[in-house]
């Protein structure tokens, strides 16, 4: 087995590390807390979290508070294994 197995494509871009690794601390976290941490523009965040939710990694919410739209975002239980195999892949790397 490759030493490089276990790391995930789906984990390759900066933005989506950082909405995993804010997701794996907090229960959950919205848009504009994530845009705000990562410093990522509307779009790029928006193409980012729909790739992870499309790989099944995050849960997407969708509420109102009073009038606004907010969206939520939760790391699914698949989303958490994924994350931490990739994380133990990179250990592994650093360490040989």
């Amino acid at each position: 087995m490759s030493i490089i197995t276990n790391i995930n494509k789906a984990f390759d871009h900066r933005i989506r590390l950082g909405i995993m690794s804010v997701l794996m601390v907090n229960e959950s976290a919205d848009f504009k807390e994530l845009k705000e941490l990562l410093g990522a523009t509307d779009g790029n965040l928006a193409s980012h979290t729909k790739a992870l939710e499309k790989e099944e990694y995050i849960i997407v919410n969708k509420t109102f508070i009073g009038r606004k739209p907010n969206t939520s975002y939760t790391a699914s239980r698949k989303g958490k294994q994924a994350f931490k195999k990739h994380i133990e892949a990179l250990e592994k790397l650093i360490g040989k």
